[in-house]
């Protein structure tokens, strides 16, 4: 339900060194937010309607059935259909031959790089499932379907911070050096899901380079939104394959990448990039399962953008519709809670797809409870960290992508109503 924005409350509200009537005022914006009846959903990072709609001409597509010689209508080519790999390629920065186009989920591909090495061991290394119990190093806050990953397999999760310039690497290298039961790490390397923070190249080098007692030690480099800048600025990620392979490790980065939120998020192509040796290895295991990837959805998409300045153009168009969303998400934070940096402070990300909010430590479930009553679906706090355990209960993620701009502007001025109160409620005692 849209309408216009809520009447901010935080310029009457007293300063929280006086508990009391900061609790009363808060209570009564949040009584005004309950009374409007809000529907909005914030759940999930989803490109919105317009996003998508930009891609409407892949539904006229493709024009041939052949590219290349290769008739895409029948089966082979596992490795994916050669003209839409070297499109991509380029974008990512890898070699073709380096380079894996298959089916619409990224997801699809990290969960078989996990499971082959589970079940079959990775390329340097032998099966998972024979050593013990393993371990996983994740970057938080962090992409929970990771996490969830892990969990399934029943790998162990330990968590170091993500910093503004990536993981806390001497953390890192101080786990993996003596530990042969830490087998690897997720990283989404560019605007981090959900803090936007960027991997600088000097820090993707020391994880390329650092010693690990685990000799298959992986690092599932997952470079989601490479190719979504909000700015001007295209920032460029670290080159992680050619970092390891010059540090006497080139098996230890895999990369992920895909369309999802390029054309169509249900029908896009996700890409897998590392070492040659790789992957042969990851091709072999696919092989089991499958005889080809959709290349006429490869084909359709090679016709659309026909060329990497093509996918550059596109994701310009992308910015013009979600920027403003992004702005409206920082306009609203500051004006309501700026005058509070005790109780509220968040991420102002150049890329991707989401805010990361912190509160008041001890509120963030709360926070996400009022919102809930209110009408607001929000995640779960805690959903950034493994488990789903924040120890401080401080984090927040924020999906401003799908809503229209309006819808946002509402929902973020809900948000910090909500923030509001439940920091009130717990310095009132």
């Amino acid at each position: 339900m849209a309408g216009p924005a809520l009447p901010s409350h935080s310029d009457i509200a007293p300063p929280p060194d006086d508990p009391g009537a900061f609790l009363a005022a808060q209570r009564s914006a949040y009584d005004d937010l309950v009374a409007r009846g809000l529907k909005f959903d914030l759940t999930r990072g989803k490109p919105g309607p317009e996003q998508l709609d930009l891609s409407e001409a892949l539904l006229t597509l493709p024009t041939t059935h052949t590219s290349g010689g290769v008739d895409v209508r029948n089966y082979g080519g596992l490795e994916g259909l050669l003209g839409l790999r070297e499109l991509f390629a380029e974008l990512f920065g890898v070699q073709v031959s380096q380079f894996v186009a298959q089916g619409n989920a990224s997801l699809t591909l990290m969960k078989d790089v996990l499971v082959d090495c589970m079940l079959k061991g990775p390329v340097d290394g032998t099966p998972w499932k024979d050593q013990g119990p393993i371990k996983f190093l994740c970057p938080v806050p962090g992409y929970d379907r990771h996490h969830a990953l892990l969990e399934w397999l029943g790998i162990d999760m330990v968590p170091v911070p993500m910093q503004a310039d990536g993981p806390d690497v001497a953390a890192v290298e101080a786990l993996v050096k003596d530990d042969p039961s830490i087998k690897g790490m997720w990283l989404v390397p560019t605007y981090a899901n959900p803090s936007g923070s960027v991997t600088e190249a000097d820090k993707a080098a020391r994880l390329a380079a650092m010693p690990t007692a685990a000799s298959d030690f992986k690092i599932l480099w997952d470079n989601a939104y490479g190719l979504h800048h909000l700015t001007e600025v295209e920032t460029k990620t670290a080159d992680i394959i050619s970092l390891a392979a010059a540090n006497g490790h080139p098996d230890r980065p895999i990369m992920f990448a895909s369309t999802s939120k390029i054309t169509f998020a249900g029908a896009g192509v996700s890409f897998l990039a590392a070492s040659e040796r790789n992957v042969q290895w990851y091709l072999k295991h696919l092989g089991m399962g499958s005889i080809g990837p959709d290349k006429v959805n490869h084909l359709r998409h090679l016709e659309f953008f026909k060329d990497a300045d093509g996918v550059r153009a596109h994701m310009r168009k992308h910015a013009a519709i979600i920027k403003p969303k992004f702005d409206a998400v920082q306009e609203v934070l500051s004006t309501r809670l700026g005058a509070y940096p005790q109780i509220a402070t968040w991420t102002e990300p150049i890329g991707g797809y989401f805010v990361s909010l912190d509160v008041l430590p001890g509120t963030a479930s709360r926070v996400v409870q009022l919102a809930k009553e209110a009408g607001v679906a929000l995640t779960p706090a805690g959903a950034s960290f493994p488990y789903g355990n924040d120890p401080q209960d401080t984090n927040i993620r924020l999906a401003p992508t799908f809503p229209s701009l309006e819808e946002v502007r509402v929902a973020m001025e809900a948000v910090a109503t909500c923030v509001l109160l439940a920091a009130a409620e717990k310095l009132a005692g």
